[in-house]
């Protein structure tokens, strides 16, 4: 079997340098020999240095130098350099291809063409996919590094990430130990000099013991990942018509470094009002002496001394001043026109019941003639009604007095004549 075929781009960039080359030959110029012996190594975690010998039979006349650049998994980085140094310092991506080439040039021409590419490649380990994605990093206060990320979509459930730093100044990399309970996320201190005004670069490693995983690499400037705390202590004060805002400094950014947004309203969030000031106080003038005013303020770094664009929370909340209640209004509107009802209801009562006590009403007439009538027509029908019952008494008494008188009678004269 024959040695595998070389990507498109490669088979692209191997033919322009064979033009060039062809093109310096056939208008007589003299092709320079390319740099040998091309390797790198290690020189601290994700930072490569790559190295090469000079090329041989090289005319004095000519001003040497190497042009280097990088390629990322076929893509170009712009990152090609001019140097007359025989080594070149970068940051290595460890999930992908990366492929370094240089050869030499004569800068101020001499008539000799550039010699063709010499290249060498590092290879990514492990499998595909398994490595940590999304990395991010914040660096609070300028006293802490905060990163997580995610694990690769090939990672199994057990993969244990683990982070590397190191930045120009450390003797040796640092591991990361305060990790989060869901291994995604870890934290370590990082802090400088307040006089410090360049910081270094840091380079972060995130990998596994097992060499299933991939590691990853990413090179942070801090300058870019600096976010302030949330400003403290904030107090409001009266002055005159106006109000006075003052909050606490940070303790660990240089002087001068951070501006403040100081958002305010008075009541109505709609109408919020945002003030930019590069001290840590303000003062609102002619302010509404009957409303509630309620500040907040949050900071950011300064361009001119971190390329930052994070703010900080914003600060809790103040007020000062007070608003009058609608609704206490709105329940006074309702409350008086119900205890005016309710009163004038009582007193008609009340009034009512007093008239009937001192001017009592007159008898009608009429009223007491209809009852004395009434009053003889039902004795009259009692007396009628007795009567009719005396008299059926009556004879019901004489029925029974004659009906005994009929049977004594018989029985007296049957014994007379039994006595004869």
């Amino acid at each position: 079997m024959g040695p595998p075929a070389a990507p498109p781009a490669r088979r692209l960039l191997l033919a322009v340098c064979w033009l060039v080359v062809a093109a310096g030959r056939a208008a007589g110029a003299k092709v320079l020999p390319p740099p040998s012996n091309l390797d790198y190594s290690f020189i601290q975690i994700c930072t490569l240095n790559w190295t090469w010998n000079p090329p041989e039979n090289v005319s004095g006349s000519c001003d040497l130098e190497y042009s280097s650049d990088i390629v990322i998994d076929e893509v170009p980085q712009d990152k090609r350099e001019w140097s007359k140094s025989r080594f070149r310092v970068t940051d290595t991506f460890l999930n992908e291809e990366m492929r370094f080439k240089v050869r030499s040039e004569c800068r101020h021409g001499n008539g000799s063409a550039p010699s063709r590419w010499v290249e060498t490649s590092l290879l990514p380990t492990g499998i595909p996919g398994t490595a940590a994605v999304g990395l991010s990093c914040v660096w609070h206060n300028l006293e802490y590094m905060d990163c997580s990320w995610r694990p690769g979509e090939n990672a199994s459930s057990d993969t244990n990430y683990t982070l590397f730093y190191w930045f120009d100044g450390l003797k040796n990399p640092k591991k990361c130990n305060n990790y989060s309970m869901d291994h995604g996320r870890c934290v370590f201190n990082l802090s400088f000099p307040k006089v410090t005004n360049t910081y270094p670069a840091i380079s972060i490693l995130i990998r596994d013991d097992s060499e299933d995983i991939r590691p990853v690499c990413a090179s942070k400037n801090p300058t870019t990942l600096v976010r302030p705390a949330t400003p403290r202590r904030l107090t409001l004060s009266k002055i005159n018509d106006g109000i006075y805002v003052e909050w606490s400094e940070s303790d660990t950014f240089p002087e001068n470094c951070l501006f403040y947004e100081v958002e305010y309203h008075n009541g109505d969030l709609d109408t919020a009002q945002i003030i930019k000031v590069e001290i840590n106080y303000t003062s609102i003038p002619s302010v509404d002496p009957n409303s509630k005013y309620t500040f907040k303020v949050r900071a950011k770094p300064k361009p001119e001394c971190y390329s930052s664009k994070l703010f900080s929370d914003w600060s809790e909340e103040k007020s000062i001043g007070e608003k009058t209640d609608s609704t206490f209004y709105f329940v006074l509107i309702i409350t008086i026109p119900l205890i005016v009802a309710v009163s004038t209801i009582i007193l008609l009562i009340y009034l009512k019941r007093l008239k009937i006590l001192i001017l009592p009403p007159v008898p009608d007439p009429r009223e007491i003639l209809k009852r004395m009538f009434g009053e003889q027509n039902e004795d009259s029908q009692s007396c009628a009604k007795d009567d009719s019952v005396n008299a059926y008494d009556r004879l019901n008494k004489e029925e029974e007095i004659h009906s005994l008188i009929l049977t004594e009678t018989p029985v007296s004269a049957n014994s007379e004549k039994e006595n004869r």
